[in-house]
């Protein structure tokens, strides 16, 4: 089973997007703020990361992630409201892989997420 954390301001998206990750397999954490999800990382490094783009920090903690032993692996996806290019661009260079867009669904992210958590962690 893969780590997924979920770090996002909305308690609404966490527990929609928990309840169809775990569904599909992932052991999913949450975090509500940048340094908490941090703190999480630095425990264990998870397989997969969904960082909303409008939490403060987010940036910072992608870059973060990125440096800690292991960071290098983690597939981590900016979650944004609209597909602006100077939004993607920012997280790209901070070192996302990948984007999602809001408000997704159980269709959007079984498409994105079943393929990933069959792989072993």
């Amino acid at each position: 089973m893969q780590r997924l954390i979920l770090v996002d301001k909305s308690v609404i998206i966490r527990k929609v997007a928990k309840r169809i990750l775990s569904d599909l397999g992932f052991l999913v954490s949450e975090a509500d703020d940048a340094q908490t999800a941090l703190s999480i990382c630095k425990g264990r490094v998870p397989a997969v990361m969904i960082v909303d783009a409008c939490l403060p920090g987010a940036t910072d903690l992608i870059e973060e992630v990125r440096e800690l032993p292991g960071g290098d692996k983690v597939k981590i996806y900016y979650c944004l409201i609209e597909g602006k290019l100077k939004h993607m661009m920012q997280g790209k260079r901070a070192g996302a892989d990948d984007f999602l867009l809001k408000p997704f669904d159980r269709e959007i992210l079984t498409k994105v997420f079943s393929d990933q958590s069959k792989t072993a962690a």
